[in-house]
């Protein structure tokens, strides 16, 4: 039984890694066949990406309070079932002749529903992996019956491992070799509608089994920060006690204490004990009265905001991978001898760089103890900072390959040049976005409270997914000014006539001034005694999530 229930809740995870990879293909899609301009495709697929990022932090409050864990990964399963099935049914061939257009991959064939089916497609599968995103990890935790201790746990891993490189690898032949979109998105909309079927049979596995039932939801952390909020706001005008042992305390055997401190001193009027009425009525109100605790609860994740808005430059950076990368790698010629290298091999390099970097940095944690996490996202900084520069040098030589060429005017034929080239910055991107990853998680095991971990990792995500969204708001303000200096926008119709390097190169800059002020707010960085040694059992959790 551990078995079953254990391949039907690892069987979410691998639908999510099959869909992830076809769907990187989507700027592909959108500028192929719909034909939309450079800038308008990265739009979609940067605020598509950016949302899935943002949401999680709204389904974790939800599990947390209201749904509990379980129906949040039904729901995760429901809609990204609706909304792969609405991106199927927005393909030409599916739909073209009962709409009366025509039934090939171009944009004539492409019809105002088709359209709409499309962005409500992509919107059903950003909140699908948000809810997947927030409440995976902890149903897995919560629900997934105990090893017997006569199992190899290594061998169990290595086998869930290597399922996983299966279906990475089954992903990456399927995008290779299956040309037609409407093929490939039907083959994500038949595996979304077996990961609902699947959650479904495992509610009622796990509903016939008295020993195992659905757990409750226990509230969210989130609304202890309101809760301080709220008081310490309707406290304003009552004065602090000068000594802080006078300010409202109550031991909890599940809760972490934590000691009063001075900074953020407003927020302790919340814990303020009023003279009127006894001290029992004032604490049956919640929203009026809350606990030292909590209160330096909330003055810690305010003081780790100046950290998680560092990371929104790396959401930028990051972005350019399902972007504008992939689209400089349409243009270059994929021979290699009498081969060609499927685009999707690129995703497949990155996400095994990714890993591998985070692998090899995990290393360090022994060595660095509480520093490896500060030391980590530094380095993740550096490796933004360089896959810009990368990526700089090698759109120039593109641009002058096509100039020498005269292929400015033909953006539809190949440039002769090596897709290899583009290598290098690939890698580089894995390396920020695993060593990241990495880092955020042990930062927030390190220096979140116990009850706010999850919260504290999920807020560093969501920052980093506001910068992907960004990156739509950073193309417009560098087209802008680059029309305003030098009379052309350096963003155009096609890649040959826009100037990407340039852009780049601002990136460049911005992640290297970015190095620095994260290095400045670190250093000023009010830290706790570190907690690393809880790295150990959880280190990989961060990773079961999409791409």
């Amino acid at each position: 039984m551990a078995e079953y229930i254990n391949n039907l809740i690892q069987l979410q995870k691998w639908v999510n890694l099959f869909a992830g990879y076809i769907l990187w293909l989507m700027m592909v899609y959108l500028t192929d066949v719909w034909e939309l301009e450079l800038i308008h495709a990265a739009a979609i697929i940067n605020i598509w990406m950016g949302l899935s990022k943002v949401l999680p932090i709204v389904f974790a409050h939800l599990a947390d309070s209201f749904l509990g864990n379980f129906f949040v990964v039904l729901f995760s399963s429901f809609s990204s079932m609706i909304g792969l099935g609405l991106i199927w049914m927005s393909t030409p061939p599916v739909l073209g002749k009962s709409n009366g257009n025509c039934t090939q991959y171009k944009p004539e064939c492409i019809g105002e529903q088709q359209k709409q089916l499309l962005y409500a497609g992509l919107a059903f599968t950003a909140v699908g992996i948000a809810a997947h995103t927030a409440s995976y990890a902890p149903y897995s935790r919560e629900h997934l019956e105990v090893i017997d201790d006569s199992c190899d746990c290594e061998c169990v891993c290595c086998c869930v491992g290597c399922r996983t490189h299966l279906v990475a690898l089954a992903a990456l032949l399927v995008a290779a070799f299956v040309k037609p979109w409407a093929t490939l998105f039907g083959i994500c909309a038949i595996l979304g509608v077996v990961s609902f079927l699947a959650c479904l049979i495992l509610r009622v596995t796990k509903g016939c089994n008295d020993n195992n039932p659905v757990l409750r939801p226990q509230g969210s952390p989130l609304t202890t920060i309101f809760r301080v909020f709220f008081a310490a706001s309707s406290k304003s005008f009552c004065r602090r006690p000068h000594d802080a042992n006078e300010l409202y305390e109550k031991p909890d055997p599940n809760q972490e204490l934590l000691p009063h401190s001075k900074s953020l001193s407003g927020l302790d009027k919340a814990a303020v004990i009023k003279a009127e009425p006894a001290l029992e009525q004032q604490e049956q109100k919640r929203w009026s009265l809350c606990k030292v605790t909590e209160v330096e609860e909330t003055k810690i994740f305010i003081r780790t905001i100046p950290i998680w808005m560092t990371f929104i430059v790396c959401g930028v950076v990051s972005s350019l991978g399902a972007t504008y990368f992939l689209e400089q790698a349409k243009c270059l010629d994929p021979r290699v001898g009498k081969a060609k290298a499927p685009l999707i091999l690129f995703l497949w390099f990155y996400d095994q760089f990714r890993r591998s970097f985070t692998t090899s940095f995990l290393g360090t944690f022994a060595l660095s103890g509480r520093y490896a996490p500060r030391i980590g996202i530094v380095v993740a900084m550096m490796y933004a900072t360089l896959s810009c520069i990368a990526a700089a040098k090698v759109e120039t030589r593109r641009l002058g390959v096509v100039k020498n060429h005269d292929l400015i005017d033909k953006p539809d034929e190949r440039v002769p040049m090596t897709i290899f080239w583009l290598l290098p910055q690939f890698v580089l991107l894995g390396g920020l976005d695993g060593i990241q990853r990495l880092c955020a998680y042990s930062f927030s095991v390190d220096q979140a409270p116990s009850s706010m971990i999850k919260y504290f990792n999920l807020f560093a995500r969501g920052f980093f997914g506001l910068g992907v969204m960004g990156s739509v708001v950073s193309v417009y303000i560098v087209g802008m000014i680059s029309e305003a200096k030098t009379g052309t926008n350096w963003f155009q119709n096609t890649l040959n006539t826009s100037r990407l390097d340039n852009y780049y190169w601002v990136l460049a800059t911005l992640a290297a001034v970015n190095l620095v002020v994260y290095i400045l707010v670190a250093c000023l960085f009010r830290y706790r005694e570190s907690r690393l040694e809880q790295m150990v059992q959880g280190a990989f959790n961060f990773m079961d999530d999409d791409f």
